[in-house]
């Protein structure tokens, strides 16, 4: 996904026909925690990793990096919004973002 900087965790999702460049900022990460009842980050990296995550584990990765990111849609207007590639490019941009929170890109 292009327009996005990796070093800075940013990554690209085309939402309602608008390039959206999301990104986790540490009180989006802190609400996320909250609003998934997950223990820690890493848990809720571990669910994405294994697979045995839900959408609203999706919806709210994406509301989380919406916040933090440079974008027109409101987090609250997901649920409703059409993603360019579908779900499965929601859940791929989710992981994403999550990755790019923790990891530093390879060069």
């Amino acid at each position: 996904m292009s327009g996005a900087n990796p070093w800075r965790g940013e990554v690209t999702l085309v939402i309602d026909g608008e390039r959206c460049v999301m990104r986790l900022i540490l009180g989006a990460l802190a609400s996320l925690e909250a609003a998934l009842q997950v223990g820690t980050l890493v848990d809720l990296v571990q669910r994405f990793e294994g697979g045995a995550f839900s959408s609203c584990d999706v919806i709210a990765l994406l509301g989380a990096g919406l916040q933090g990111g440079d974008c027109p849609v409101a987090p609250e207007a997901l649920g409703a919004a059409v993603i360019e590639g579908g779900p499965m490019a929601g859940a791929r941009a989710a992981a994403e973002l999550l990755a790019r929170a923790f990891v530093l890109p390879e060069v």
